[in-house]
């Protein structure tokens, strides 16, 4: 006799599309509650600005609220309430807390007039400041507020006012005497030592503050003055380079022409126009870079650096008294006079800096020819600062230059000290 399973299987089709499998549950579990992080982070953010603004305001608001309730309703079989007319004791309480309101605009005014109004009421109703513990909680507010004050005169008045105010408050109670004025001023004093620790710390965060704006905004300056110059520089530069060449073809145009056979008209014209061109060129570039030079600078007569020069430039640096080693690889090539000229300028830039800053013994210089361009080393052994003095300004120019005619420029402090200046140019600058 065949006896039936105690339990039976539920047979689901596989393409049901109702069914959830275990992992796939977890997963859209943690898809959610990402998904939630990520709206309640950006509501967080957009409303904090919202309660950085206003939410004392809403707290200074809550405590009227609180006093009005505390007075319209706890004042049953309370000896130390305040006793007359709710239409009075409330609309008294409200203008105490206004002043508040205005702490941003009168950060002294406000809690002073607070503590003023306070003892004046007292001589109303001695009971009305003492009661509401949302009134405790505001005088505690301005004694914190009045410690917090940048200027030193202002927050130590402002604690003799809120002593004083407590001084005449206390002397109006009906029931209160020397003891509880000992125990607020205390207290007043306790929360303005807070307050002062407090505001002396946010003054030296603000000055930082401002102090690393102004230093980022100086650096900032001196790296655009920096880059203006050693553009005007590299114009000036360019200017003699590219004057000599442009001289050069107009007199080879005029030789030329003056050569020429009588019948070669044609060919005289487009020569007179090569050279009137070439003169219109000259005195226009004159023109216009006259205009960078210094009043004091002259157009350079002596022939434009290059690294021709450069053992000429490694002797004076070895008179300054650093050892440099000089090493070239490569089959020298004529360069492009910008290519040459920027090329001497790293490396003199990077042995003047070396010498000014790096406090090194030994410096290399290497020059490698190969792969249609030209490589340059300028390292030394000194205290990694071999940049510069930490502004960089120098290299900021420098990196104009060599971004001008098409090369790269690396440089930092190497890993076993010391530091280095790196840089490729294209043998041909177009």
């Amino acid at each position: 006799m065949l006896r039936r399973p105690a339990a039976r299987f539920l047979v689901v089709p596989a393409d049901d599309l109702e069914v959830v499998l275990p992992d796939d549950d977890t997963l859209a579990a943690v898809d959610y509650l990402r998904d939630m992080t990520t709206r309640i982070t950006s509501l967080a953010r957009r409303a904090w600005p919202l309660i950085r603004r206003y939410g004392f305001d809403v707290v200074v608001l809550l405590g009227v609220l609180e006093a009005s309730l505390e007075l319209a309703f706890g004042r049953v079989h309370n000896k130390d309430a305040p006793t007359g007319s709710l239409w009075v004791l409330i609309p008294l309480t409200v203008l105490l807390f206004l002043p508040l309101l205005a702490r941003r605009r009168f950060p002294f005014g406000a809690p002073a007039a607070l503590f003023i109004y306070a003892a004046a009421v007292s001589f109303f109703e001695g009971r009305l400041v003492t009661f509401p513990f949302a009134i405790f909680l505001a005088v505690l507010t301005c004694s914190f507020l009045f410690g917090m004050l940048p200027e030193r005169r202002q927050a130590v008045s402002g604690l003799g006012i809120a002593l004083g105010a407590a001084a005449i408050v206390t002397h109006n109670h009906p029931t209160q005497g020397a003891s509880d004025f000992l125990f607020i001023g205390v207290l007043f004093t306790i929360v303005w030592l807070t307050g002062n620790a407090l505001g002396a710390k946010l003054s030296q965060y603000r000055q930082a503050e401002e102090r690393a704006e102004r230093l980022e905004r100086e650096r900032e300056e001196r790296a655009r003055a920096a880059v203006a110059e050693e553009r005007a520089r590299i114009a000036r530069e360019l200017h003699d380079v590219v004057g000599h060449s442009v001289s050069v073809m107009t007199v080879q145009a005029s030789g030329v022409r003056r050569l020429l056979r009588p019948e070669q008209e044609r060919e005289r014209e487009a020569l007179l126009i090569v050279e009137q061109t070439g003169r219109e060129a000259l005195a226009e570039m004159r023109r216009l870079v006259g205009v960078l030079r210094r009043p004091e600078e002259a157009p350079a007569l002596a022939p434009q650096p290059s690294l021709q020069y450069l053992d000429k430039l490694v002797d004076q640096v070895r008179e300054s008294g650093l050892n440099v080693d000089l090493k070239v690889e490569g089959e020298a090539a004529k360069l492009p006079a910008s290519v040459d000229l920027a090329a001497y300028r790293l490396v003199q830039e990077g042995l003047t800096n070396t010498l000014k800053h790096a406090q090194a013994h030994r410096a290399e210089v290497l020059v490698r020819y190969g792969n249609g361009e030209v490589e340059l080393v300028v390292a030394d052994d000194g205290n990694g600062k071999g940049g510069g003095d930490g502004g960089g300004h120098g290299l900021v120019g420098l990196r104009e230059r060599i971004t001008v005619v098409g090369g790269e420029l690396n440089a930092g402090p190497l890993a076993g000290g010391g530091y280095e200046v790196r840089a490729r140019l294209p043998m041909n600058s177009e």
